[in-house]
């Protein structure tokens, strides 16, 4: 399974997807969300998690050149996307 893939699936379903075929990296802190950040495939879905309402809002690509970036790299060295340098 990849991106394009889970992409297509209502929420629900991209979670479970997450759960039986994506590896969890890690977790940040990113404003008033907890982000968990898996590796499904070769790509990287954040899920984004609303801990006052107790639900998950979004699930998405990552997307390599979002200042959340810095919050990943201080902890993990995540490779580096075709393209950017």
């Amino acid at each position: 399974m990849n991106w394009r893939q889970l992409a297509a699936l209502p929420l629900e379903k991209k979670i479970s997807a997450l759960y039986e075929h994506a590896q969890f990296v890690m977790a940040i802190r990113y404003y008033r969300y907890k982000v968990n950040l898996y590796l499904l495939g070769s790509d990287y879905i954040e899920v984004f998690i609303n801990h006052k309402q107790t639900l998950i809002e979004r699930i998405s690509l990552l997307d390599h050149s979002h200042t959340r970036m810095k919050f990943y790299s201080d902890q993990i060295k995540l490779p580096v996307e075709i393209g950017e340098k």
